[in-house]
């Protein structure tokens, strides 16, 4: 009721004439914001737009009572006979195609009660999904996807034409749900990307690849690669690496040689009294990619995972300003798959099992706020929608990953593959040496 009251009072104050000037200025004014800066304006005015005007023609007055009664979430008063209706409290809309409305139920009612009608609650709001959670006490917080926003397969963003084309603080890898680039850093911090299988994590990975190739190819970004599944997704990229592991025991060898070239950074940043790298040939960035991490971090013998996450934990907390990064890609993101989950500052949620799967990803209270990750379907025309937490609002941001071919890998590993010369050893400085090994490679 405030809201007419206002424009009532201010039609009074200062006159009609006026106040339809002065709600028309902001009208125009909001329209020109969204189109000048859509960015800005999705992040700080769009989410209370939308979710005023969601509550006005969706979520109040006889229009939600009708709704609730309709789907059987309305009691009795058992004295006066009087229908109970629950109460909307607050609505949060973090996207054109999520709301977020939270509901005090009647007295008598649970969860249960309500999850047990999210089926047909969707089927009369004409929904996509409906998710309920529970809030707090006796409050609960039921998430409304309207629509799917992705409706195609997303090809594979070009490959850039040089270095300068690269910003390896926003590498594009898809979509978001408002048509815009998706993009991901590569520098200033470390990313876990999870998903259950065929959920698209080689299209978060390769799409990756793909926006930086002209780094890798000129020496600007190194590529360590671990993929203790025997190689069988990457070995198509393995001229993109600068080293490659495939078992437990290269991997442990990887992960040493990894830790030991930020150590020496590390001195010669000391030495030159340098609190931050640049990118560049000389101080390149050493990117390590874990494909299905729980097998280096939970899966093997003891001792091996023991040292491992050592490693990395080593690596993840001192190698943000020598330029040392770790993405990660695992399906079950749980504490005791991944120990080192709390150091990840990037986190991405494909499509998922369990929805506490969602919340240990990308924070607590993930779910609720709208990235319904685990009500995405596993199938193939669904593969790499997810979400990630804009780090401005807070709020879930859904998103769809490029789709990467073969024939896409191989384009970027013909173009982008660094000279053989920069990956074979290098000579001994023994001049008999020189000869026996020039000797022994001429009989290779």
């Amino acid at each position: 009721m405030a809201a007419p009251l206002v424009v009532l009072g201010l039609a009074l104050i200062l006159g009609p004439l006026v106040t339809t000037a002065a709600l028309g200025g902001l009208v125009v004014g909001a329209l020109v914001w969204g189109r000048a800066h859509p960015g800005s304006f999705d992040r700080f005015a769009a989410p209370a737009l939308r979710a005023t005007w969601r509550r006005w023609t969706v979520y109040r007055g006889h229009r939600w009572a009708q709704l609730m009664s309709d789907t059987g979430l309305t009691r009795e008063h058992r004295h006066t006979g009087a229908q109970l209706v629950p109460r909307v409290l607050r609505v949060r809309s973090s996207s054109a195609s999520i709301d977020t409305v939270y509901v005090r139920m009647v007295r008598g009612q649970d969860v249960a009660y309500w999850q047990e009608r999210a089926s047909v609650l969707w089927e009369a709001l004409i929904a996509h999904r409906v998710a309920i959670t529970r809030h707090r006490p006796g409050v609960i917080a039921v998430v409304i996807e309207w629509e799917l926003p992705f409706t195609r397969t997303i090809p594979a963003p070009d490959i850039p034409e040089t270095t300068d084309d690269v910003d390896l603080g926003a590498v594009e890898i898809g979509d978001n749900e408002r048509g815009d680039p998706f993009t991901a850093p590569v520098t200033g911090g470390h990313r876990l990307v999870a998903g259950a299988s065929g959920a698209g994590k080689g299209s978060i990975l390769w799409s990756t690849l793909r926006g930086i190739g002209p780094c890798i190819r000129d020496g600007i970004v190194r590529v360590w690669m671990v993929d203790l599944k025997g190689g069988v997704e990457t070995e198509q990229g393995a001229p993109l690496f600068h080293r490659y592991a495939t078992t437990m025991a290269q991997a442990l060898e990887l992960l040493t040689e990894f830790r030991d070239s930020m150590r020496d950074r590390q001195d010669d940043m000391r030495e030159q009294n340098i609190r931050a790298c640049t990118p560049s040939t000389g101080t390149p960035v050493e990117l390590l990619v874990i494909d299905e991490m729980a097998m280096l971090t939970a899966y093997g013998d003891r001792t091996s995972v023991r040292e491992a996450l050592r490693l990395l934990a080593e690596v993840m907390t001192q190698g943000r300003a020598s330029l040392f990064a770790v993405h990660g890609y695992l399906q079950e993101p749980s504490k005791d798959v991944v120990d080192v989950r709390e150091l990840f500052t990037q986190r991405i949620c494909l499509g998922v099992t369990a929805a506490s799967h969602v919340d240990m990803v990308l924070g607590e209270g993930a779910r609720e706020r709208g990235a319904l990750a685990d009500e995405i379907p596993g199938d193939a025309r669904h593969a790499g929608i997810g979400f990630v937490i804009d780090r401005g609002s807070r709020l879930p941001v859904r998103f769809r990953a490029a789709f990467v071919s073969d024939d896409d890998i191989t384009e970027l590993v013909t173009r982008c593959a660094p000279p053989v010369a920069e990956v074979i050893d290098l000579p001994h400085d023994n001049t008999d040496n020189q000869a026996d090994d020039g000797d022994e490679r001429g009989a290779a």
